[in-house]
């Protein structure tokens, strides 16, 4: 129990240090950052942190918050474990919380069920359980701007489109061991067995994630057509210079959208070019918002960032766009009810009616920031577009337009997926919709 409490005490004293505005939760929309600033996946989590905060800072800076209030944003270190996530969340929900952005599929495996109890939804953008894309089974949890099965669909579909199509072509999927590594396993297998294509399966343990030698020789052996990763942190950058060494054609493997940062390459350099990634966010500053960021927050010595450069890199802009996402929902459940200091249950009113229009990230100053994203009470998930990027030796440049997922049979497989996951829990919450 004493080390319960020490533990507790330990969150409670590191999230009272880390805090963007100097107004208390009673007079600010209180935001929860779940971050990981040490652990093996720091390299990762730290610019997802930074550009998560600084984006709330610059509203408060320019624009006094959102709707004339301002916004706190605490952080609570996690180092990417679901135990401590789950403490963070314990030792903040009380403080007004408006919403949770776990950063880990695990730890949003484990709020999920705390969502519909406390009243504060859970946005787990572009991760965790693509089930939770189902507004009618999940009303309290949304994985904008889409699910992992909608970006694997949209990886198999570019494939598809490459040399004559997919099919009798052999796929190796490599994977970190676990649950966010494992999540689209369900959609891969059925799109192989309904596209014509086999999968070969390499799992990496977290242990394993920088001694991959006996994965890339089992990948030498099987010698698959495409690659296709879901890595994250040091497993990345190890997996890219494994498959150089073998020389496995790097034009031919893709990493999702968190296999591709400058994290992941910068190490690897132009050993790595060819690499391909999924994305959802544009790279660069060369966005109004983004300047309103380095004027109001890093020039003005407000931000975490290690050195000015960092600002726009894929990492940072990706935790910036889940700060509008955030900001954007909160804006919205602020012109539906009328009132400025919102609740968890208005929040959720505000992320499940987004209208995050082509017109409105113009607006915002992030025009080809990012695919539109409009929300329902039946659509938790977006079903966004992704895009690929391509590693240059030295930084990341967009390859392709926008890649439509596979939505019909990415949806029905996602309600079938729901349906599963609340067949054994007859309290659980859902709701109606119409149309």
């Amino acid at each position: 129990m004493f080390r319960k409490l020490a533990t507790g005490a330990t969150i409670l004293a590191m999230a009272a240090t880390l805090q963007v505005g100097s107004a208390s939760a009673e007079e600010s929309l209180y935001v929860p950052s779940l971050s990981y600033r040490t652990g093996p996946f720091a390299g990762n989590g730290i610019p997802v942190a930074n550009g998560f905060a600084d984006y709330f800072t610059m509203l408060n800076e320019r624009d006094g918050g959102i709707g004339g209030v301002p916004v706190t944003v605490e952080e609570c270190e996690t180092g990417y474990n679901a135990q401590k996530g789950v403490e963070c969340y314990e030792a903040t929900k009380g403080k007004g919380a408006l919403v949770y952005n776990p950063y880990s599929t695990g730890i949003t495996l484990q709020l999920i069920p705390k969502a519909p109890v406390d009243k504060i939804p859970v946005l787990s953008m572009g991760y965790g359980l693509s089930a939770a894309a189902v507004g009618e089974k999940f009303p309290w949890v949304f994985n904008y701007p889409a699910t992992y099965w909608d970006q694997m669909s949209s990886i198999i579909k570019y494939i598809d489109s490459q040399d004559g199509g997919i099919k009798g072509k052999k796929i190796g999927f490599i994977y970190l061991d676990v649950g966010y590594g494992k999540e689209p396993i369900p959609l891969l297998d059925r799109l192989a067995e309904e596209m014509g294509f086999t999968v070969v399966k390499f799992p990496v343990g977290v242990k394993e994630m920088q001694n991959q030698s006996s994965q890339w020789l089992n990948v030498r052996k099987e010698r698959p057509d495409w690659m296709i990763m879901w890595g994250w942190g040091a497993m990345n950058a190890t997996a890219v210079k494994e498959a150089a060494k073998i020389r496995y054609p790097l034009d031919r493997f893709i990493g999702n959208w968190w296999s591709g940062a400058n994290a992941d390459l910068e190490p690897v350099g132009q050993a790595g070019k060819g690499y391909l990634a999924a994305s959802m966010s544009a790279n660069g500053t060369d966005f109004p918002a983004i300047q309103d960021i380095l004027k109001y927050v890093v020039d003005a010595g407000k931000s975490q960032v290690a050195d000015r450069s960092d600002v726009g890199k894929v990492l940072y802009n990706r935790g910036m766009l889940n700060a509008v996402v955030v900001a954007e929902a909160i804006r919205t459940a602020q012109e539906m009810t009328g009132k400025k200091m919102i609740t968890g249950e208005d929040m959720r009113l505000g992320l499940e009616n987004l209208k995050l229009t082509k017109e409105r990230l113009k607006e915002l100053g992030l025009e080809g920031f990012t695919a539109p994203i409009i929300a329902s009470c039946k659509n938790h998930g977006s079903g966004g577009s992704i895009f690929l990027q391509q590693w240059d030796g030295e930084k990341w440049v967009r390859v392709s337009d926008e890649i439509p997922p596979m939505t019909d049979l990415v949806r029905e497989m996602l309600e079938e997926a729901a349906e599963k996951y609340i067949a054994d829990k007859p309290d659980w919450q859902t709701q109606e919709c119409d149309g």
